[in-house]
């Protein structure tokens, strides 16, 4: 079955309400890489149940709709979908233990034509089950390199937010070799992370880390680099212009500018983040 517009167009997901513990918390900021130095303060109040603090992107992670996309009605070749941006707006810190709720809709569906793709994009809220109070709202744009050329409307260009100039700061990260093993138990059992023969049959040579896992340590990076506790994030976005592995080294180029800061990552010559951007509150 080919790739089905009408039913993806304006989708709406059943609301998903998760239960989450310090446990789950600390769980996730060693998957995207805390930790690494077991003895680094600043990372150990993300990491020891006394006093924790949760990292905002852990907000992404919570009332999943998981690998609904797969489900044989859409005909969407998913063996070849591949997380391509990924953008949040943090509107309340995140408490150690709650009962989230989450709700989520595909906005829009666009065709870069045969043999280029589609680019799906699905936004989500998240709010306490309790209280209803926001803490993120967040947008997932996905590349679905095999269903291009469906006849839908053309896919807009944006113009680069990458300052043309030096980079104003660096920064740089060590991806753990286990890191996608460790964030596949927050929630996204996508075998592309984990299986070498699924990894190989969707074009890669090994698994790949999660996007998730590579934004969210971009906002440790970035935010450290400028001087920022990552509570202080009030949004992220990032292009995912090329995979990441575990083992990787990542270098960050930033540019610095009043409430916020845009980013690139490299992995030696090879761009694999692009058009990033970090908000920060307080920032005067």
């Amino acid at each position: 079955m080919s790739i089905q517009p009408d039913r993806l167009v304006g989708y709406r997901l059943p609301e998903i309400t998760q239960g989450y513990a310090p446990r789950d918390a600390i769980l996730y900021a060693l998957g995207v890489g805390l930790g690494h130095d077991p003895h680094a303060r600043e990372d150990l109040k993300f990491l020891i149940e006394d006093g924790l603090e949760v990292l905002p992107t852990f907000a992404v992670t919570l009332a999943s709709p998981g690998l609904w996309i797969r489900a044989p009605e859409f005909g969407v070749d998913f063996d070849r979908l591949v997380h391509a941006e990924q953008a949040a707006w943090f509107h309340a810190p995140l408490p150690p233990e709650t009962d989230v709720v989450g709700s989520a809709q595909v906005i829009s569906l666009t065709d870069r034509g045969p043999g280029r793709g589609a680019v799906l994009a699905l936004e989500r809220e998240i709010r306490d089950a309790r209280t209803g109070r926001a803490y993120c709202t967040l947008r997932q744009t996905l590349l679905l390199r095999g269903d291009g050329g469906f006849g839908g409307p053309a896919a807009p260009s944006a113009p680069s937010i990458i300052p043309e100039r030096p980079p104003d700061l660096s920064g740089h990260a060590v991806i753990d070799p286990r890191a996608a093993l460790i964030y596949r138990l927050s929630g996204d059992r996508n075998p592309l992370h984990a299986d070498p023969d699924f990894a190989r049959r969707a074009g890669f040579e090994r698994p790949i880390l999660h996007g998730l896992a590579s934004y969210a340590l971009a906002g440790v990076t970035v935010a450290r680099a400028c001087g920022f506790s990552p509570t202080k994030i009030t949004a992220l976005q990032s292009r995912f212009s090329d995979v990441v592995f575990p083992g990787d080294v990542l270098d960050f180029r930033v540019w610095r500018n009043k409430g916020k800061a845009t980013f690139q990552a490299f992995v030696g010559d090879r761009k694999v983040l692009d058009q990033g951007q970090v908000g920060f509150g307080g920032d005067e």
